[in-house]
């Protein structure tokens, strides 16, 4: 690079790579607008935390008589804003800063191979085993079957049960069959329903930790960002409200049980990473250079491993187990239809967003 002079390219001479981190690679482009930056810290906060957290209160505050459609809404709204961040927001920006016709992708190692779709490809792969395991994990925990829990449970009750005989041994059956019934669906259920908690908590483990990983790097460029700021700023706060409702919603469907405290913690963790990261870049302001090639080959693998987390979770997870795999999916055409036209307009706006950020 040292060598290149663009004020006198030779073809035949100057290299792709030459050419190409020429035309990538910028210097820090902050320009000030430190209020407005400032402000931003807050105000992503603020509409981060709200969208999030609006879906559990809102499932758990029956007070409030919230439409169900409402929560629907929500609901498959962000199902169709998380996969449209996988495609748009992740990995079309994974290949614009590794992909094989950029400064990295035509540079030493980057350029023997396509590591951009390799690093996706994966991810999938290890999330796939991820899932797998945890699902291997919880059935071998809790995975009797609701008739052998209930034998089980017979058993264990019969051992205990001292009854005295009564002139009415018809009536004695019935109460102590009935009486069998209420104990064996009492410890079956919250075994179900653990197992149930295990089982969804860690899909949406992964979900939120690829989203995480976006937030740290769109945060820290709107730290130090120059004149596109004014277009990033307005654009972010949607981009942060839609992303924290998709993961309000799906939160709010999970059984956390006696696990009270847990959706509070993962509703901080989205609503505080980007603010945080802001403040973090407008702290590097001056030495962090978000269009250098090692900041481009760094935003390109986690962006490529986000994009690879909430393709499969968004495509496995939401789509595949809501619309094709659940047995207990609404049987009622309209409402099918509502949640579909409420996926695709979630996923339409966040594309949409995706022209500006």
């Amino acid at each position: 690079m040292s060598s290149f002079d663009p004020t006198s390219v030779n073809l035949n001479l100057a290299s792709k790579e030459d050419v190409l981190c020429y035309l990538a690679i910028e210097e820090n482009q902050y320009n000030g607008h430190m209020g407005a930056r400032i402000s931003s810290i807050f105000v992503i906060l603020f509409v981060s935390s709200a969208f999030t957290v609006f879906p559990v209160i809102s499932q758990r505050m029956r007070r409030w008589k919230i439409p169900f459609s409402v929560y629907i809404f929500a609901r498959y709204f962000g199902t169709g804003v998380i996969v449209a961040t996988a495609f748009i927001h992740l990995l079309d920006p994974a290949y614009k800063r590794i992909g094989p016709k950029t400064c990295v992708g035509v540079s030493g190692y980057w350029g023997q191979y396509s590591w951009c779709a390799a690093i996706v490809l994966a991810t999938v792969m290890g999330i796939f085993l991820l899932d797998l395991a945890a699902e291997i994990y919880v059935e071998h925990k809790y995975g009797l079957h609701r008739d052998e829990g209930a034998t089980s449970a017979f058993v264990q009750h019969e051992h205990h049960l001292d009854v005295e005989p009564v002139l009415d041994a018809e009536k004695t059956v019935q109460a102590i069959d009935n009486e069998k019934r209420n104990e064996i669906s009492g410890e079956t259920d919250s075994t179900m329903a653990e197992r149930s908690f295990r089982q969804q908590i860690a899909a949406f483990l992964l979900l939120e930790f690829g989203i995480i990983f976006h937030s740290v790097i769109i945060g820290l460029n709107l730290g130090v960002t120059g004149s596109e700021f004014a277009t990033l700023y307005p654009v972010l706060v949607f981009h942060q409200s839609f992303e924290g409702l998709g993961i309000g919603a799906r939160m709010s469907a999970i059984p956390f049980g006696h696990h009270t405290w847990l959706p509070w913690i993962l509703c901080a963790a989205y609503g505080l990473t980007t603010p945080i990261s802001i403040a973090i870049g407008l702290g590097v302001r001056h030495s962090y250079t978000p269009g250098s090639k090692v900041s481009l080959i760094i935003q390109g693998v986690l962006n490529a491993v986000s994009a690879g987390i909430l393709i499969y979770t968004g495509l496995v997870e939401l789509l595949a187990r809501d619309f094709l795999f659940d047995p207990c999916r609404t049987k009622r055409r309209s409402r099918l239809l509502f949640m579909v036209l409420c996926t695709l307009l979630g996923t339409g706006i966040m594309a949409l967003i995706g022209k500006w950020a």
